[in-house]
């Protein structure tokens, strides 16, 4: 029985972390089109902090999480102007970054590039440079992605499967892929599998039509 309890303590904790989470900001975005669970949205432009592993794709996420966490955790020179109602300071000190979702990460010829999306409120000039030379900061242009949003864990074989189906889904729907897969976790390491938020990412292009207009 107290076994039991137990589990159903830690359970209630999770739901309530994961409640929580709606509070992430997360990139806007149009959504163009829904089909299930397959969907066809508009993103704009970026900034994005990332870093590259070479190592295996469930491996990569966790070595890249912690240099990216520390980033944002303070890991970086930023010399940010701090305004309080009274007063208003100026230090030169390390600052702390709201964390944002989704975790993306991709394939390249050198590894896996795992990136997070900066807050809206920060651009390539006011953000603060990584300490670490294996965090790099970019900007993101606007794109057209193809969605597939899944539960479960952040396995190779799960990816995979939900890949193929993202895959023939762009494919019937006739969309020109444009760059590699990206793949999008929306939930700390720590949560459940049968809670977290996964999402597969294609680039595709947008119709002529669109595009001459």
């Amino acid at each position: 029985m107290r076994r039991l309890t137990t589990i159903v303590a830690l359970t209630i904790s999770f739901l309530f972390l994961e409640g929580c989470s709606v509070f992430v900001e997360e990139p806007p975005y149009e959504r163009i089109k829904k089909d299930g669970s397959f969907e066809l949205r508009d993103y704009p432009s970026v900034v994005v902090a990332q870093t590259t592993v070479d190592a295996s794709m469930e491996e990569a996420g966790g070595e890249a999480f912690q240099r990216l966490f520390g980033y944002i955790s303070g890991e970086n020179g930023g010399e940010a102007d701090i305004s309080m109602t009274s007063p208003v300071t100026q230090t030169p000190s390390s600052q702390e970054i709201a964390m944002t979702a989704p975790v993306g990460q991709r394939k390249t010829d050198t590894g896996w590039v795992v990136s997070f999306v900066m807050p809206e409120s920060y651009t390539l000039e006011n953000l603060p440079r990584p300490t670490n030379p294996e965090v790099t900061l970019h900007k993101v242009p606007p794109r057209r992605v193809a969605v597939i949003r899944y539960s479960g864990t952040w396995s190779a074989k799960r990816y995979r499967t939900h890949l193929e189906k993202l895959q023939t889904w762009v494919s019937e729907n006739s969309l020109e892929v444009t760059d590699e897969p990206i793949w999008a976790r929306y939930n700390p390491p720590f949560m459940p599998w049968f809670l977290r938020r996964n999402e597969i990412m294609i680039p595709v292009a947008r119709s002529l039509e669109e595009q001459s207009g």
